[in-house]
């Protein structure tokens, strides 16, 4: 994952320095780009039905891994694999669908 956020900074015009990485001033960056058109970013946080926005409290509030209203579309995917994991426990667990609708 190192060389993939290496690569990442790279393309994007970041400086690492210590732990903290640096946008160049002025526009977004080609792999925010990339991220938008992927379903990542802000646009695809909106797109998220009451389950999702669920996992991410759960995510920020007691895992405590920061932030999450402007995930990448990797984490997005994983959110919704376990959104539909809980929906599918939850059908086989009950015969009934889960109570927040998935919005596609």
């Amino acid at each position: 994952m190192d060389f993939v956020n290496k690569l990442a900074s790279k393309a994007t015009g970041e400086h690492q320095q210590g732990d903290q990485a640096q946008k160049p001033s002025g526009g977004d960056g080609l792999m925010d780009k990339f991220n938008n058109l992927a379903g990542g970013g802000a646009k695809g946080e909106q797109k998220e039905d009451g389950l999702d926005k669920g996992i991410d409290w759960v995510q920020e509030k007691v895992f405590k891994q920061g932030p999450q209203d402007n995930e990448s579309a990797a984490e997005q995917a994983t959110d919704k694999f376990i959104a539909d994991q809980i929906r599918n426990q939850y059908k086989n667990a009950t015969g009934r669908d889960f109570p927040i609708a998935d919005k596609e």
